[in-house]
């Protein structure tokens, strides 16, 4: 059983690497603010759930566990704020953030 547990970890943790990775390339690659602030939110949240739900099986204790998952609940809400300010900047800036 715990062989099993370490394989869902060691994939999980994978797949969360992958969305970050895909989250980079995504800062790099798109052309404007508001691109780039989408992929960043997105993948970035979708790969920190990932490890989040990776690592769970590998804590000690329900508290460590809920101190994770807290961490991440955190992390989304403030993703999602500073994307949004982020965004509002670029909008009354009047730029539309484009690389030169």
């Amino acid at each position: 059983m715990r062989a099993i547990l370490d394989i869902f970890t060691i994939v999980a943790v994978v797949a969360g690497a992958f969305f970050f990775l895909a989250g980079t390339v995504g800062l790099l690659r798109f052309p404007d603010t508001f691109t780039r602030a989408h992929a960043l939110t997105k993948a970035d949240n979708l790969g920190l759930g990932l490890v989040v739900i990776g690592l769970l099986p590998q804590m000690d204790g329900v508290m460590a566990g809920l101190k994770l998952v807290l961490v991440w609940l955190m992390v989304l809400l403030a993703s999602a704020t500073v994307s949004q300010l982020i965004a509002r900047a670029a909008r009354r800036g009047g730029s539309d953030g484009a690389k030169p």
